[in-house]
């Protein structure tokens, strides 16, 4: 493995959590939470994966990588590329399992990965261009993103979610930057996730309560609290990488209660639909 990082490009910025920039990430085996079996295996998966063609770097992220895990949970690792990655040179390894193509996961910024079984473990891996994750965190920088559907994701992914990886992932091999949140980000996310929110829930009332739709509703209600936590987290300058903890943390978990009390009549479906719009607005 070569060692090529990303330039450092981030100065501190005052909208971050700790109110500071972090340096260059170097490699970190010392994932909170893991016993000396665990450390074995991750030093055994990183240097296969590290000796693969054109990678980079390879970090450890999800729950593995800050100590929430439980003992069923994957471990979700990515390869950080620059130049030619042929995922066929992860497939002659001989892990068991599912080895996608570049693109095969929608061909945005989550271009594709692996779901493989190691040493009896379920081993998720991730595909990373540095070339477009450096694309994205220079946009990021300036406030920029868009906005792309992803399997298993409500809300979709905005492109800046290779930059929160970046930010909360371990780096095992190679080094990479660990970008703060960028002011410019934390401004301009915010009103455009409210918006997705404010019109999916205006389509729900108009298109679907008044007919009884009670399948289509309930998914407006849930695809609009996502968007409102994006938006939340936004505005606080947390990152965010994944759906999983995301109404949690931006506090929106009330929205249960609407989602269980609702009902396939029109009346009481947009009424729902009305006190989602008050609990959404007031969310900061």
């Amino acid at each position: 493995m070569t060692d090529a990082p990303l330039p450092d490009h981030d100065a501190p910025d005052s909208h971050t959590p700790d109110h500071e920039a972090r340096d260059h990430g170097t490699p970190d085996r010392h994932a909170p939470g893991l016993d000396a079996t665990d450390r074995a295996f991750l030093d055994h998966v990183a240097d296969r994966l590290a000796a693969l063609p054109a990678v980079r770097a390879v970090t450890l992220g999800g729950s593995r990588a800050d100590g929430s895990h439980t003992p069923d949970s994957d471990w979700d690792l990515a390869v950080y590329y620059r130049g030619g990655f042929d995922p066929a040179d992860l497939r002659a390894v001989g892990w068991p399992g599912e080895v996608s193509g570049i693109g095969d996961w929608g061909g945005g910024v989550f271009n594709g990965g692996a779901w493989l079984t190691v040493d009896g473990r379920r081993v998720d891996v991730h595909y990373r261009d540095l070339d477009a994750v450096e694309h994205e965190v220079a946009e990021a920088r300036q406030g920029r993103f868009r906005w792309e559907p992803l399997m298993f994701h409500l809300a979709g992914v905005p492109s800046y979610l290779v930059v929160a990886e970046l930010a909360h992932n371990r780096v095992l091999r190679g080094t990479l930057p660990r970008p703060a949140y960028p002011a410019a980000l934390r401004a301009a996310a915010p009103p455009v996730w409210r918006e997705r929110a404010t019109h999916t829930l205006a389509y729900a009332d108009a298109a679907h309560a008044r007919r009884g739709q009670l399948t289509e509703v309930t998914g407006a209600l849930a695809t609009a609290a996502a968007y409102t936590a994006h938006a939340v987290l936004a505005g606080r300058g947390e990152w965010v990488t994944n759906e999983k903890r995301l109404l949690q943390r931006a506090g929106l978990r009330p929205v249960d209660a609407l989602v269980a009390g609702l009902r396939p009549e029109p009346a009481a479906l947009s009424r729902a639909i009305g006190q989602a719009r008050e609990l959404f607005e007031a969310a900061r």
